[in-house]
């Protein structure tokens, strides 16, 4: 005891009295009501209630009631000063804390570990990225909001000191307890973020905390299990492991965890744990480093330190080493009574306690604690997950991708035309989400194999083979390494083909792989998640760019900050609607307006989109393809998309045609097709008939003239149930029509009649003719040609005509138990009565497609012509399209384009701007893109099915009130997102 009180004289040196001017727990503006406050209650405690502030007791909220009880016995008998939350929930856990900060004096200080967010230890709550993953972003701001938010939900919950960030600089890959959750292995760049992370975590009113000092970064083994040594000179900590202590202390870093470690050269103790050095903690962190925030052990249960001596001892040398709170004794009582001993036999001197106690007094003030008020519980779980915390992780994981290898340019993936894609998964975790998100962009096979032979053979014919390397998510202790048969297989698979490897788990991983030179292209996405998935497939295909560093190193192929940019190529991107100033909680609207709809039985279900600026925030499915309620609506069932088919086929193609001087818009028929010369067609221009003012009939019912008189059904003489050279058009399941029919069709609409008066009637004939002058100047059926111009560059895979030919029947949503014409159920055939007359290849119709298809099509409109790299057509040539030439005579149509009402009634919500464009289908199908609001708006549903007259769609305003909602969502004080 001598010796110990030897040691707390010698210590009282290094505790100078209390100085606003120093500390950071002080509140400047508010510090005589401060001081007052903390004076007072200092004043009124006893000896055993101020040894009893100084510990800090763990707790889990999923504890049962015998467990938290006695941490309430702690509170009323050992007067403790600070709980530390653990695992659980946060309604369990905002529900106990008030039940001891209603069971104690003094108002408790609560504490967590939710170093990247309080997922860290509760369910129910908010992840964001680890630090490791923090560490690959160039811009500081996005790791600042990040603490910020991680604060706020501290705070939201009732948590006063996070104990982070984490200020290891983890410079031994095989250090099995930080590795994750440092910033990384470059000193500066540790710094910066930590400095970043404790601003923004401060800034939101929670006391920040850098651990595990003094310095924990370049450690084999774990403190939580033995006392790790660190092995270095003092020159060599004070340049690294301290570096980033210095910076944070001299900018208000609150308080400093001390780590159990052996520091041979700072301490001359053998064994002896850095967290009761007072060489350590009183002569470096306090003299040296001149830190006066509050000093936290490391857990007193840790291996680290309980190794050293019995419960109790390790207490009184902590507190006498210069710490202030000590965190998670083995044995509160016990450490309690021997520091009251201590006390009393002088080992602790009043000076000596007065000087922790009033620290944490200032920090309890400092976070609130003098006008506590217990944790409101409503809402509780909702504030704790919200949009913007979404928008931000978002943000902080496409900053954080790293390409760290882009041979041959192989990203991102340019000439989808040209690529045959497989997906192959390695790792023990799911990659579902990066599989799905890939397939948005191209035709992506998930190819699968037992062994390594069987793989060589599936992936012989693939032009790219992606590499999806998916480990566990759940934490940042999980293993992360391939397995030996997985090095192999990976090594002989990039040997024979081309490979983008894309790695879901920490950089080091990329440590043990095998002649990297095998790879064209490496992609570090760090952490599992479905964001991150979803993100790294977007930058694969040029949607994102790749932003991220390299923030450790991985051998003389990857060194420190190994950073390649990859470009835009102007493709959809998926995301939150915040993100691009729009309101999440306003576009659910359309949740409830889609179900009103299937339950007033407008349709059976409905696939809806909704993309701003270039990125898709609203995607959703509703029902079912029919009113069984048997087949849910899935992203890739198509639809029947019917007279949408103008302008997603044939309108683009004549497009590109007027771009190259082919056409103009006053091109007449005659010139376009010989046989008009000598008709009462021959004079009207491409302009009138795509505007619908070239008095063409607005429908002729061709199929009419093809059914038995008597029966009224299809007539032998034109149809048949088995196709054959003759009767090679499918109209319908086992119903094929004569071949040579179509010479009739064209042949009754270049011999109509024109309608007696001018001006504006809608008609479909015009894209009967257009189809056939396509089809005649590029030599090319209609549907091969839209193909190969349009969909296939754009990725558009599920964009079709004959959907049968590529989709299964369960895929393919019906539109109508036709009993006018073709007497069955029409499933994967067009609705349409005269696109099935032509085989099912209409310029009018005919096209089935989804939902994200079509907003790629929309999108490379608002886009002028340019979409996935490529240049379709001039931006000119849209902007002609794109006029309302006749809006003065009160015709709204565009050039083939319909666009908004001119009065009250009209296709839109009346909230569109003019320059916006877009088109309407019979089956019930909607698409609109706005370029001055850069919206895309995509609603498809069969709401023909099961019969056409039904018209409650249509009569609902359905699609425009859901237009209406899009317009309500836009958030017009942050469009500049």
């Amino acid at each position: 005891m001598k010796k110990l009180l030897a040691t707390s004289l010698l210590a009282l040196v290094l505790f100078p009295v209390f100085s606003q001017q120093i500390n950071p727990l002080i509140v400047k503006e508010d510090f005589p009501n401060q001081q007052k406050w903390v004076d007072s209650i200092y004043g009124n405690m006893s000896l055993q209630e101020k040894i009893g502030q100084l510990f800090m007791v763990d707790v889990f909220s999923s504890d049962p009631t015998s467990k938290t009880d006695k941490v309430k016995d702690l509170i009323a008998n050992q007067y403790i000063g600070g709980v530390i939350f653990s695992k659980g929930g946060p309604m369990r856990q905002a529900k106990l804390n008030n039940e001891f900060q209603a069971a104690s004096k003094i108002p408790l200080m609560v504490a967590m570990d939710a170093e990247w967010g309080l997922a860290m230890r509760l369910d129910s709550t908010f992840a964001y990225p680890w630090n490791m993953t923090l560490g690959a972003i160039k811009d500081n701001r996005i790791v600042e909001k990040i603490g910020e938010r991680i604060g706020e939900h501290c705070k939201r919950l009732g948590v006063h000191i996070n104990f982070a960030p984490v200020t290891d600089i983890n410079t031994n890959p095989k250090n099995p307890i930080i590795g994750n959750r440092s910033f990384g292995e470059d000193k500066d760049n540790v710094t910066e973020k930590a400095l970043a992370f404790m601003k923004g975590m401060q800034r939101a009113g929670i006391l920040a905390n850098a651990k595990h000092f003094p310095g924990h970064g370049d450690t084999d083994t774990d403190s939580h299990k033995t006392l790790p040594t660190i092995n270095f000179s003092k020159e060599r900590i004070d340049s690294i492991e301290l570096y980033p202590y210095k910076r944070l202390i001299n900018n208000g870093l609150s308080s400093v965890m001390v780590a159990h470690l052996n520091v041979p050269s700072l301490e001359e103790r053998s064994d002896y744990p850095s967290s009761i050095s007072r060489t350590i903690v009183s002569g470096i962190l306090k003299g040296q480093l001149g830190f006066n925030g509050l000093i936290f052990t490391d857990a007193l249960n840790m291996k680290g330190a309980s190794n050293f001596s019995s419960p109790g001892e390790i207490d009184l040398a902590a507190f006498l080493a210069g710490n202030d709170v000590l965190l998670i004794s083995e044995d509160i009582p016990k450490a309690h009574q021997l520091l009251v001993n201590a006390y009393r036999e002088k080992v602790i001197t009043e000076e000596r306690l007065e000087h922790s106690v009033k620290k944490i007094l200032y920090a309890k003030y400092k976070v609130g604690l003098h006008d506590y008020a217990p944790v409101d519980t409503n809402y509780l779980i909702e504030e704790l997950n919200t949009v913007q915390d979404a928008v931000l992780y978002e943000e902080s994981m496409e900053k954080a991708l790293t390409v760290l290898k882009n041979e041959q340019d192989i990203l991102p993936i340019k000439d989808l035309q040209k690529s045959s894609i497989a997906y192959v998964n390695f790792g023990d975790d799911d990659g579902s989400a990066f599989l799905d998100q890939l397939q948005q962009y191209a035709q992506v096979d998930w190819v699968k194999a037992d062994d390594l032979d069987s793989y060589i053979k599936k992936l012989a014919t693939y032009t790219h083979v992606i590499i999806g390397f998916h480990k566990s998510n759940a934490s940042p202790w999980k293993d992360y390494e391939f397995t030996e048969n997985e090095l192999v297989w990976i090594y002989e698979i990039a040997r024979t083909n081309k490979v983008i490897l894309d790695v879901f788990a920490r950089p080091y991983a990329l440590l043990n792989l095998r002649s990297r030179a095998n790879f064209e292209g490496i992609v570090l996405s760090y952490q599992n998640s479905e964001v991150s998935q979803q993100l790294s497939a977007q930058l694969i295909f040029g949607a994102r760019k790749a932003n991220g560093q390299l923030p450790v190193s991985l051998g003389p192929d990857f060194p420190l900050h190994t950073s390649i940019e990859t470009n835009s190529m102007n493709r959809l991107q998926y995301g939150t609607p915040e993100s691009v100033g729009m309101n999440s909680f306003t576009l659910h609207k359309i949740d409830s307006l889609a179900r009103t709809g299937i339950y007033g039985g407008m349709t059976p279900g409905m696939q809806i989109l909704v993309a701003r600026k270039g990125k898709v925030v609203y995607q959703k499915n509703f029902g079912y393809h029919t009113q069984e309620n048997k087949n849910a609506v899935k992203n890739d069932d198509v639809y029947d998309v019917a007279s949408l088919t103008k302008i997603l086929a044939t309108l683009p193609l004549v497009m590109e045609l007027v771009d190259r001087d082919v056409l103009s818009m006053d091109t007449k028929l005659s010139e376009m097709l010989p046989e008009y010369k000598n008709s009462n067609k021959k004079d009207i221009t491409l302009k009138e008939i795509l505007t619908h003012t070239g008095r063409l009939q607005a429908w002729i019912p061709f199929y009419i003239g093809t059914l038995d008189t008597l029966t009224k059904q299809p007539a032998a003489k034109y149809y048949s149930k088995s196709p054959s050279e003759t009767f090679g058009l499918p109209v319908a399941e086992d119903l094929n029509m004569r071949t040579d029919y179509q010479d009739s069709i064209y042949n009754i609409i270049r011999t109509s009649e024109l309608r007696d008066r001018p001006g504006y009637k809608y008609s479909d004939l015009p894209y009967y003719i257009l189809k056939k002058y396509l089809e005649e100047f590029y030599g090319t059926p209609l549907d091969k040609l839209v193909q190969r111009n349009l969909y296939e560059h754009l990725g558009a895979n599920y964009t079709t005509y004959n959907p049968l030919q590529k989709f299964s029947k369960i895929d393919i949503v019906p539109t109508e138990d036709d009993y006018s014409f073709r007497m069955q159920k029409v499933h994967g055939y067009v609705h349409d009565q005269g696109a099935a007359m032509l085989g099912g290849v209409g310029g009018h119709a005919g096209l089935f497609s989804n939902a994200n298809d079509i907003a790629k099509i929309m999108q490379m409109y608002l886009w002028k012509g340019f979409y996935g790299g490529k240049r379709f057509f001039k931006p000119q040539t849209l902007d002609a399209f794109n006029t309302c030439y006749y809006c003065e005579s009160d015709v709204r149509r565009g050039v083939g384009f319909d666009k908004p009402q001119l009065g009250d009634v009209g296709p839109t919500c009346g909230c569109v701007s003019m320059t916006s464009f877009g088109h309407s289908g019979f089956t019930g199908t909607l698409t609109w893109a706005d370029p001055e609001e850069e919206i895309v708006y995509v609603f498809l549903s069969n709401r023909t099915y099961p019969s056409a007259d039904n018209r409650k769609l249509i009569g609902s305003n359905l699609r425009s009130n859901i237009q209406s909602v899009i317009y309500d969502a836009i958030d017009f004080k942050n469009t500049d997102l």
